[in-house]
């Protein structure tokens, strides 16, 4: 309980502030003149300024509200990598250990998954949304538990208080992946396109400079190739058929790296053919030539191409 002494004029504070510099003048006025009594005209004006002054007693009863740390999951695929979904456990038990430990302090925990469709670990989405649910006056800190992959990093909220990082994994980890960076939904058969991939190695990759590409279309014969790492690679591809075409590409798993889940692409691209071009001749006009126009004229991979030239100069000659 607290308490303490307030005031709440009957007036504004520049009246009560005159009125208490007019009593000091009059009261001043008094002692020079020496009128008897001056003393009560001044304990007067003291108690009318106090009781215009409105003084009282508050009195409070305050209960402290307690601290809230923020604690984020990553529980994304790649976390079940090696021994990281152990370390997530232990990880949260040690950080309920020591919240528990603090005096007048709560935790909150939010754990979150791949997102759908590909789109990797939101990790300030979850972030956001357990911040939203709690009053910012008393978050105290957050942390996130996660092996540092995360891709909505642009939506990161403006915190209150302290954010941390627990990395899961070992410093030792390191992974190989094949990216297709550039792949045409389709392709005119008979012309060349071009492919872009690329063969990253992350974490403590033990530094290799080349490593072996595995090329395949359909059902044919693989093809290996030598190709360095780190770098863009163009690869010109021509189709072999119509219709899809699936070119498979891939890498060996190499020794010690996380998973060989992402060594290897497929891309499919539809090969067309380039429009035929057609050449209608007719002697002269008839219901035949009519038809045989609108059949031609349909097709989108035809293009019609009418000489009514032909049809005059065999006019000229009596071919009728």
């Amino acid at each position: 309980m607290t308490a303490a002494l307030t005031l709440d004029p009957l007036v504004p504070w520049p009246v009560l502030w005159g009125l208490a510099a007019f009593a000091a003048v009059l009261l001043a006025v008094a002692v020079w003149r020496g009128l008897s009594g001056w003393w009560l005209r001044g304990l007067t004006a003291l108690v009318v300024l106090a009781a215009i002054a409105n003084p009282s007693l508050q009195e409070e009863e305050r209960a402290a509200l307690s601290d809230i740390v923020l604690l984020v999951v990553d529980d994304s695929a790649s976390q079940g990598l090696g021994d990281r979904a152990a370390q997530v456990e232990a990880a949260i038990a040690g950080v309920e250990a020591e919240v528990a430990r603090l005096e007048n302090t709560e935790l909150r925990i939010r754990r979150f998954a791949d997102a759908p469709e590909d789109g990797g670990s939101l990790a300030m989405t979850a972030l956001a949304e357990l911040l939203s649910e709690e009053p910012r006056a008393r978050v105290a800190g957050a942390m996130i538990i996660t092996d540092g992959q995360v891709h909505d990093v642009e939506l990161a909220p403006t915190l209150p208080a302290p954010l941390h990082v627990l990395l899961t994994g070992q410093e030792t980890d390191w992974d190989r992946r094949l990216i297709v960076k550039n792949a045409p939904a389709f392709a005119i058969l008979g012309e060349e396109v071009m492919l872009t991939l690329r063969i990253e190695d992350q974490g403590a990759a033990p530094g290799a400079t080349d490593v072996d590409l595995t090329i395949a279309v359909d059902d044919s014969e693989p093809q290996t190739f030598r190709v360095p790492v780190g770098e863009d690679l163009d690869l010109p591809v021509t189709l072999p058929h119509g219709g899809m075409n699936v070119l498979q590409f891939s890498t060996p798993a190499a020794e010690g790296e996380l998973t060989d889940r992402n060594n290897a692409a497929v891309v499919q691209i539809n090969g067309v053919r380039d429009r035929l071009r057609v050449l209608l001749v007719s002697g002269e006009p008839h219901a035949g030539e009519r038809v045989w126009r609108n059949l031609l004229k349909s097709d989108a991979s035809l293009t019609l191409c009418i000489s009514p030239s032909c049809g005059r100069r065999r006019s000229r000659t009596g071919f009728r």
